[in-house]
């Protein structure tokens, strides 16, 4: 069996990289190691590196991990950031590329970004536009394999920050999914252990190239994702 891929996440308290860690678990095809902010619990059987820090020193980090992936779920809400704009973009654009630049640096070849439906660069929308014109920095570091993510709503256990109207949401959308078709079908709501699994996926895929994928290609790469290989004697 060949080496296991080093990947490395940064986002990991997060609703998709609290998924990438649980199902990462009894992986042995890849070496998992992530960055956070904060401590977090991790889950029975997980034998990965944390490392605690803020995003000053990451690049130290970064310089000894010397990972082949990088999976990005990086990312802040309006609410959080205190609905500001500074604040909103100093996560989700200055965070985000110093980190992707940071990785690419100390050797790391591919990077996997959960993004969001809708991201454009010229969207009115701040949200949106932000999405977008990280998005099109990314694809200038110089990744060798670049994959950009764009689920709709994401449904999961995320605690306490949830806004009325995105719980509202998330429990009409199994009825809002039905009716969402063709064109429209990308802004369906789609689980966030789903959107862990594409990571994974997609962070141990060989080729080249730049990648978007909205909620059909991201179901497809969670499903491509080769089970855990048993331990043996």
């Amino acid at each position: 069996m060949s080496d296991p891929m080093r990947v490395t996440l940064v986002g990991a308290t997060g609703l998709v990289g609290r998924h990438v860690i649980e199902g990462c678990v009894g992986r042995r095809d890849l070496r998992l190691a992530a960055i956070a902010r904060r401590e977090m619990p991790l889950p029975q059987g997980a034998t990965m590196e944390m490392f605690v820090a803020e995003p000053d020193n990451w690049a130290q980090i970064f310089e000894a991990l010397r990972p082949r992936a990088l999976i990005c779920a990086l990312g802040t809400t309006w609410k959080q950031a205190g609905e500001d704009e500074a604040a909103f973009r100093a996560v989700d654009y200055d965070l985000v590329l110093d980190t992707a630049r940071n990785a690419k640096e100390h050797g790391c070849e591919r990077m996997v970004v959960v993004s969001s439906v809708g991201a454009d660069p010229h969207a009115k929308q701040f949200y949106l536009r932000v999405k977008g014109e990280v998005e099109k920095e990314l694809g200038r570091v110089g990744f060798h394999r670049l994959d950009i993510l764009r689920p709709g709503l994401l449904r999961g256990e995320r605690g306490g920050d949830r806004r009325t109207a995105e719980r509202l949401a998330i429990a009409a959308s199994p009825l809002f999914n039905l009716l969402l078709h063709g064109k429209y079908a990308q802004y369906r709501a789609i689980e966030a252990e789903t959107v862990a699994r594409a990571c994974v996926s997609l962070a141990l895929k060989p080729a080249r190239g730049r990648f978007v994928h909205s909620n059909s290609g991201i179901e497809r790469a969670a499903r491509s994702l080769p089970l855990p290989v048993a331990e043996t004697e």
